[in-house]
C-alpha cells in the first residue's frame, strides 16, 4: 500500500469492535477474568508478548491500535506509546544507558533531550558527548569504549542542519551502538529512519500526528532486535498514555497525509519569500535548494513539513524583530508545532551549542506553517516586515 492509504487503514480491526471504524476509547484500568485459569492465561500471554493480551497500564485496544498503525508506517517492529514527546525521548535512552555508559548526541538536537543528558542521566552516571551534526561518517572517530547510544535528529527542529543519517547508522551497527533518532520533523510519511539502519525512531506525536494541539502524545518504534530492552524499560518506568490523547492521536493519524503535503507546501512558499525579503541573511529550509542540507535531504526524503527558521542580517534590532512579530494577525507565538495553526518564535541558537559554534550574528526567528491560505499568511509577514523596517 502506498502511504496515504496507510495513514487511513493501518491499525484498524472493525470487526474487532462491532463493525466501528475507529478503535473505541477504553478507560480501563483493571481487566477482569471469569477464572483463576484465565487469569493466568492472560498473565502468561501478555510474560510471551502475545497480541490481544490487556492490563490498563500495559495497554488496551485503544492504544494496541494506534501503536500498531505507526510501526507499519514507521517500518518498524512493534511501537509504544508515551504520555509526551520528551516522555519518549527519554524512554529510548533509558531503555539502552546504564551507569558508566558513553552516550553521542547531536549538537542540533531538541533542547529538553540536551537537558535530559546533562541533568539526569549525568546524574545516573552516564557520561555525553555533542557533536556536530554534520559530522556523518566522522563520527567513528569520537566512538569511546563505553559508547553505547548515538541519538540524531534530522533536520534539526531548531537549526535544521540535515545528517548523513545512513552513514552515522552504518557506522554504529559496525561498532555494536544503537542509534536513536527524533524523528518528529519528518515523520514516517517523509523519511523511514529504520530502513536508513537506525534502530530506534522517536516521535512527538504532539506535533503532527495529533495535529490539532489538544493532546500530548509521543511514541517509539523499533526493529525486532532492540524490542526486547525497550519494551521491559518502558513497563518497568510505568509510561503509558492516556486513552483520550490516545483517541486524539488516532483521529489526527488519519489525516496526515492531506495535512502534511498542505504544510510542506505553504511552509516552502513562505520560505521563498522571506529569502526575497532585504533584512534577511538567510533561510534554514531543507527542501530549499540553496540550503546546504538540500542535497541529502533531496536524497533520503520524500517530503518537508511545515516547520525552518530564519537569521536575519546584522543591524536588525530585538526591538524590531519583536514589532515584527507582535503585531502578526494570524501567527500564534508559541513554542510548540505540528497543529492546524501557524506559529512564531524568536531563538537564539548560541544557547544551546555545545560542539559547534553557531556560524551567524544576526537575529533568528522559527515559523510553523499552518494550514492558513498562504497568500494572507504572507500578506502577514508582509506588514511585519513593514513594521520591522520603521523601527
Amino acid at each position: 500500500m502506498r502511504e496515504e492509504t496507510k495513514v487511513v487503514h493501518s491499525g484498524l480491526h472493525p470487526e474487532r469492535h462491532q463493525g466501528a471504524v475507529n478503535p473505541p476509547v477504553f478507560h480501563a484500568s483493571t481487566i477482569l477474568s471469569e477464572t483463576v485459569e484465565e487469569y493466568r492465561r492472560k498473565r502468561k500471554e501478555w510474560q510471551q508478548d502475545l497480541p490481544g493480551t490487556y492490563y490498563g497500564r500495559f495497554g488496551t485496544p485503544t492504544m494496541e491500535a494506534l501503536q500498531e498503525a505507526i510501526a507499519a508506517l514507521e517500518g518498524g517492529h512493534r511501537c509504544v506509546l508515551y504520555p509526551s514527546g520528551l516522555a519518549a525521548c527519554a524512554g529510548a535512552l533509558l531503555a539502552f544507558l546504564s551507569a558508566g555508559d558513553h552516550l553521542l548526541v547531536s549538537d542540533s538536537v531538541y533542547g529538553p533531550t540536551r537537558n535530559l543528558a546533562r541533568g539526569l542521566l549525568k546524574r545516573f552516571g552516564v557520561s555525553t558527548t555533542f557533536f556536530d551534526p554534520l559530522v556523518g561518517r566522522g563520527i567513528e572517530s569520537l566512538i569511546q569504549p563505553d559508547t553505547r547510544v548515538i541519538y540524531l535528529e534530522s533536520p534539526g527542529s531548531l537549526t535544521f542542519e540535515v545528517q548523513d543519517v545512513p552513514a552515522i547508522a552504518e557506522v554504529a551497527r559496525r561498532r555494536g551502538i544503537t542509534t536513536v533518532i527524533d524523528n518528529t520533523w519528518a515523520t514516517p510519511l517523509y523519511f523511514k529512519p529504520l530502513t536508513h539502519g537506525v534502530d530506534i525512531s522517536v516521535q512527538s506525536a504532539t506535533k503532527y500526528i495529533v495535529g490539532h494541539s489538544d493532546a500530548m502524545l509521543g511514541a517509539i518504534t523499533c526493529t525486532k532486535e532492540a524490542w526486547p530492552k525497550l519494551r521491559s524499560s518502558t513497563y518497568e518506568l510505568g509510561q503509558t498514555a492516556g486513552p483520550d490523547d490516545v483517541y486524539l492521536g488516532h483521529r489526527g493519524l488519519r489525516t496526515l497525509a492531506v495535512r502534511l503535503k498542505a504544510h510542506w507546501e505553504t511552509g516552502v512558499s513562505l520560505a521563498q519569500w522571506i529569502a526575497r525579503q532585504p533584512e534577511v541573511d538567510r533561510v534554514l529550509h531543507p527542501a530549499l535548494p540553496g540550503d546546504p542540507g538540500h542535497a541529502i535531504w533531496k536524497r533520503d526524503f520524500t517530503g518537508a513539513s511545515g516547520l525552518f527558521g530564519v537569521v536575519l542580517k546584522e543591524g536588525v534590532t530585538d526591538r524590531a524583530l519583536c514589532a515584527m512579530i507582535d503585531g502578526l494577525e494570524l501567527y500564534g507565538i508559541g513554542s510548540s508545532w505540528g497543529g492546524y495553526e501557524s506559529l512564531i518564535v524568536p531563538f537564539d541558537p548560541r544557547e544551546a551549542r555545545n560542539a559547534t559554534q553557531w556560524p551567524h550574528q544576526g537575529l533568528c526567528f522559527r515559523i510553523h506553517a499552518g494550514l492558513e491560505n498562504a497568500e494572507d499568511l504572507t500578506a502577514d509577514l508582509e506588514a511585519g516586515f513593514e513594521r520591522l523596517r520603521t523601527m
